[in-house]
């Protein structure tokens, strides 16, 4: 090309959750039958959507008005709902102009951290959701910024090397936080919250958070939502209906801004958000339009409450199948439908493998094992998958130092998902010993 067209952050555009469904197909098409736990979609794994909600939107369908354009920010009444319901708690107050719809959490994600000024840089959790920390990233040219999440205090904030980095790097304007936490499960208690908030307040810093897990609670934890807790600090909430109703086809998210009038920069910041999206006309009319009847359905607190019960279940089932094994640090996950797992320090090394009965698999894993820049925890990934077929995350392509394992807990038959963890309780001593 005459000249180079290439962004100077692409080279953070990394989505390791996807990329791995390429392998696992090609292992399919050589007959491996495989569990592919990969991926947040429950839709994926069998969840049955109730014939309620399915009328809902069929009725909606049937309203030529959710085929034409919507306001920009999203449809008024959804909105004014949405207001309310934050408004109700008696805490931080918002309009539905505070409000804004998008295709989708990724494409909030891509829109709040793009029209970031490049030299501002938020920090963000590690391990921590792909989406957000290629974001930072790209939007910065640069490696992503992080605090630690710590495996041995509950996958928590290490809130004193949050601090010192904020501290010494004053290229940090903002926070994000995950609560409920993708990829470990953690739920972060309001003492957390409180803490990180005021660091915010005290360093001058506006936070994000993804809370688009609030609802999937269990175990007996209990969190807050940031609306009850943010005082005056500027915020941006993320919230979605892709995982709580589950309808992540629908891609309908949005943003709440709290405190935009408090700061004469964030609200600038805002209006080009907002200016950004007007480019684009609106998000699709239909998801919006469905959300305050779906979401104030009498029979909805109870369809979330069994789907609670199910996750809470399923993640005791994960952790006592794996907290005993050697090698090991693992976590009971109380939110969201994910669990990470890490090896401990200095147990991986690029010799060890797994017996492949398949040559033409066995061919395909050791030459993906074999390219330049495998980390520890992709090989043994590679090697689960060629092995048991079994399809996880390596906890690595989170933008962490931690070498280990993302797994979903979706899937939905108790005896196969109890058989998976049975297998990776038993393979992983294998590895570990080759």
């Amino acid at each position: 090309m005459r000249n180079n067209i290439v962004h100077i952050g692409a080279g953070e555009w990394t989505y390791e959750i996807r990329a791995i469904v390429d392998i696992a197909d090609k292992l399919k098409e050589l007959g491996i039958k495989t569990n592919m736990e990969n991926i947040g979609d429950p839709i994926a794994k069998g969840e049955k959507i109730p014939k309620w909600m399915k009328k809902i939107v069929a009725d909606l369908a049937m309203k030529d008005c959710t085929y034409g354009y919507c306001a920009t920010r999203g449809v008024p009444e959804t909105r004014q709902f949405l207001a309310d319901r934050t408004n109700s708690r008696g805490h931080v107050q918002v309009t539905p102009n505070d409000i804004i719809f998008f295709n989708g959490l990724g494409d909030a994600i891509q829109k709040v951290y793009g029209l970031l000024r490049r030299e501002s840089r938020v920090i963000g959790p590690s391990p921590t959701y792909s989406t957000h920390s290629s974001a930072e990233g790209a939007h910065s040219g640069q490696k992503p910024v992080t605090y630690r999440l710590d495996p041995h205090n509950n996958w928590y904030p290490d809130l004193d090397d949050l601090r010192l980095s904020i501290k010494y790097n004053p290229a940090i304007s903002g926070i994000l936080i995950i609560n409920p936490d993708n990829p470990t499960g953690a739920v972060y208690p309001e003492r957390i919250l409180r803490e990180m908030i005021e660091l915010a307040k005290e360093f001058d810093l506006f936070i994000i958070i993804d809370e688009i897990y609030l609802n999937l609670v269990y175990n007996g934890q209990t969190t807050r939502p940031i609306s009850d807790l943010i005082g005056d600090v500027p915020c941006i909430s993320m919230k979605g209906i892709s995982k709580e109703v589950p309808w992540p086809g629908s891609r309908c998210g949005w943003i709440e801004v709290y405190n935009a009038d408090k700061d004469v920069m964030f609200e600038r910041y805002i209006q080009s958000i907002l200016d950004s999206k007007m480019v684009e006309v609106c998000s699709t009319t239909l998801p919006q339009k469905a959300i305050p009847q779906i979401l104030s359905h009498p029979e909805y607190q109870s369809y979330l409450d069994e789907r609670r019960a199910r996750y809470e279940k399923f993640s005791n089932i994960a952790y006592n199948l794996l907290k005993d094994v050697d090698g090991l640090e693992v976590n009971r996950t109380n939110g969201a439908f994910y669990m990470s797992v890490v090896f401990e320090r200095g147990r991986l090394n690029n010799q060890q493998s797994l017996p492949i009965p398949n040559p033409e698999v066995k061919t395909l894993v050791e030459d993906l094992v074999n390219k330049p820049n495998v980390s520890h925890d992709k090989r043994f990934v590679y090697y689960l998958l060629g092995s048991t077929g079994i399809c996880v995350v390596p906890i690595s392509s989170f933008c962490t130092p931690e070498r280990g394992f993302r797994i979903t807990l979706l899937e939905r038959n108790e005896a196969e998902f109890t058989k998976i963890f049975e297998t990776i309780a038993e393979v992983v001593p294998k590895y570990l010993g080759s």
